[in-house]
């Protein structure tokens, strides 16, 4: 499941917060953690329920560490960055 990042939405997100910018509209402020989760994810190209059930954690602890109410401690966070650099172990993790 682990594939590249999908491009065309790379493109989208960067054309839209050149849209915003040129709009004078506040830019998102993302924590390092948040953007740790969401890469990790994305990496792996899984849905939030996916991710969530490979690591063994609920699907709230997902949205919350994107979303930037709570960080991932401990192994979690270790988890993500091991899924951020190497996501074809999430693979043989789901395989």
């Amino acid at each position: 499941m682990a594939a590249k990042p999908n491009r065309s939405r790379q493109s989208a997100e960067l054309l839209e917060a050149v849209q915003q910018m040129k709009a004078g509209d506040k830019a998102r402020v993302y924590s390092p953690e948040q953007i740790l989760a969401i890469a990790a994810r994305r990496s792996a190209n899984l849905t939030q329920l996916e991710f969530a059930r490979l690591l063994d954690v609920s699907v709230d602890a997902i949205r919350d560490w994107e979303q930037g109410r709570r960080s991932p401690r401990g192994a979690a966070r270790t988890l993500l960055r091991i899924a951020m650099t190497h996501p074809e172990i999430l693979d043989r993790l789901n395989g």
